[in-house]
């Protein structure tokens, strides 16, 4: 079985448990993730079966969110699941204010990661070193973040704000609760985060456990094919001669391309069709070929 899940994670295990609970389901050995959700975070998980999990470097990085951000809170972990170690009134905040302030949170902007994060420091989990009590200093990073909208307001002693963001590769939902709250100067933490869109995928046609569960008693289920989650990428079709050297590693002379194409990634096909991996084209003496970068040879 080769090809990917959009799987709907569900509250409260990890993305390591999503991909064992479908190695189980599948009798799948080869299975992997496009992107750590957190344990208390839902929605879409990007799970690649057999030699898809070579591609999960290919998709695409750009991802979306539903984010509910607790203000006047402020805790260990950066959301409700960690210690509250500092509670504001955010009584007199108007959403006028909050606004302006989400401004700043547009664009390219530096964030330091959460302590309790998966990124290693010196070889450990940084959530290993924030449990062991030892404090270590970040250094902030650049990320994107495409797009801020507010979906809804509430407001009180803890106001709460839904959010839908866009945001690059290596963004942390949880830091910019934080770093919201430490621009209101009254706290926030992350209360609840749905991701609706990864690697292509889209959380309305994700499917739940229940749900694969059911499409694998009915015989049903079908991974989604690798093209769909490589639509960002352009295609290039091998006739049946160059399609044979392809899948032994060869490079393959392109008779018709453009300049502008060079130093770009593409999906390769056999004239029948059939997925064969991804190409880069390059042009190191004028001659324009496509050298393998992932042979996805059929079985």
């Amino acid at each position: 079985m080769q090809g990917f899940l959009n799987l709907n994670k569900p509250f409260g295990i990890t993305s390591h448990d999503c991909v064992a609970k479908v190695r189980r389901l599948l009798r799948q050995k080869k299975v992997g993730h496009g992107g750590t959700l957190d344990p208390a975070a839902t929605g879409v998980l990007p799970i690649a079966l057999g030699k898809a999990t070579r591609l999960l470097q290919y998709l695409q990085e750009d991802k979306a969110y539903r984010a509910t951000i607790k203000l006047g809170v402020t805790t260990t972990t950066d959301d409700l699941q960690g210690e509250v170690i500092a509670e504001n009134s955010g009584n007199q905040l108007t959403l006028a204010e909050v606004k302006l302030a989400l401004e700043k949170f547009q664009g390219t902007i530096q964030q330091i990661p959460p302590n309790y994060s998966a990124i290693q420091v010196q070889g450990k989990r940084l959530y290993d070193l924030a449990r062991a009590g030892e404090q270590i200093t970040i250094a902030a990073r650049p990320v994107e973040i495409h797009q801020i909208e507010i979906l809804d307001w509430r407001g009180g002693e803890f106001p709460e704000l839904d959010l839908e963001i866009v945001c690059g590769p290596g963004t942390y939902i949880r830091a910019i609760a934080r770093d919201l709250g430490i621009a209101l100067q009254i706290g926030g933490t992350l209360a609840a985060l749905t991701r609706t869109a990864s690697c292509g995928l889209n959380l309305t046609d994700s499917l739940t456990f229940a749900e694969l569960e059911t499409q694998i008693e009915q015989g049903t289920f079908n991974p989604i094919p690798p093209k769909k989650v490589l639509e960002h990428l352009a295609t290039i079709n091998l006739s049946d001669k160059e399609a044979k050297a392809w899948c032994q590693g060869q490079r393959i002379l392109l008779s018709d391309i453009s300049p502008k194409y060079s130093g770009d990634l593409r999906q390769v096909y056999h004239e029948d069709n059939s997925f064969l991996g991804i190409g880069k084209v390059v042009n190191p003496d004028g001659n324009f070929l496509l050298v393998p970068q992932m042979v996805f040879a059929p079985e």
